[in-house]
């Protein structure tokens, strides 16, 4: 298992465009991906759970993933959240 907080930096967070791409970024991998934030944790492919954690520019949240790609999922998961993607 590896894990990573983040602090989301774009300035939408991750609504509508920007959580879909976030989501079509862990389908990527094969290991099991987590978002938590507040210590609910949904599932990074699930659009309608990445949304109801309703997270916005300047939430940190902990990436948790277990699989054979961990590292390399969270990486770039990091990477779509942390980047200046705008609608």
């Amino acid at each position: 298992m590896y894990s990573k907080e983040v602090q989301v930096t774009n300035q939408v967070g991750l609504y509508a465009r920007t959580a879909t791409f976030f989501i079509q970024k862990a389908n990527e991998f094969k290991s099991t991906i987590l978002v938590e934030k507040e210590e609910r944790r949904v599932k990074a492919n699930r659009l309608l759970s990445i949304l109801s954690l309703g997270i916005t520019k300047g939430t940190t949240i902990k990436l948790i993933d277990t699989g054979p790609d961990e590292e390399e999922a969270v990486s770039a998961l990091t990477a779509v959240i942390t980047s200046n993607y705008t609608e």
